[in-house]
């Protein structure tokens, strides 16, 4: 994976481990830009994916964002919860952008009655509904999170009784050698 910015450089060994962490920075500069203009910083991320297909679900990384929905593990409904939540919170704010800047670039345009305010009550009227968009990516954020903690609650009994015999206590072990 190689992060490519608008100036064509790339960033692929620094955000090898977290494929959002541009998020919280673009929200960042977006909120920045807003003093002076409606265009925040652009980060384009390049997904490249050597090994085609993904295992039994078939589908290809770039075709979904999120993971085979595999669930014969706790592991696997941790993963796939905590990637839905972040894949949500990222397209929130990529979607909450676009209504600013949508909003932003309607108001511009000139009212067709000549009323006052009138180009941006319309642009407002449009925004909102890709506001809304954004608000729902929000949610389904906190649901995707929600979901996981539902699990452990509903099936903890059975977590715990796998927890305890998958690991033993360990005695604290003497270094000779540290000295």
């Amino acid at each position: 994976m190689a992060t490519t910015t608008r100036n064509g450089g790339t960033n692929g060994a620094a955000n090898k481990g977290n494929k959002f962490a541009n998020a919280g920075a673009a929200a960042g500069g977006f909120v920045g830009a807003l003093g002076g203009s409606f265009v925040p910083p652009v980060n384009v991320t390049v997904n490249n994916h050597k090994n085609g297909a993904r295992g039994a679900g078939g589908r290809s990384h770039a075709e979904s964002l999120l993971p085979a929905p595999e669930f014969t593990s706790p592991a696997q409904v941790r993963n796939y919860c905590n990637t839905l939540r972040a894949a949500a919170v990222t397209l929130s704010i990529e979607v909450a952008m676009g209504a600013e800047i949508l909003k932003g670039v309607l108001a511009a345009v000139p009212d067709p009655d000549g009323r006052a305010f009138g180009s941006r009550v319309r642009a407002a009227k449009v925004a909102r509904k890709m506001q809304r968009s954004a608000d729902a990516l929000r949610d389904a954020a906190k649901n995707a999170a929600a979901c996981y903690a539902v699990f452990q609650q509903e099936y903890e009994e059975e977590i715990q009784r796998v927890r305890h015999r998958a690991r033993k206590p360990q005695q604290p072990v003497m270094n000779w050698a540290q000295q």
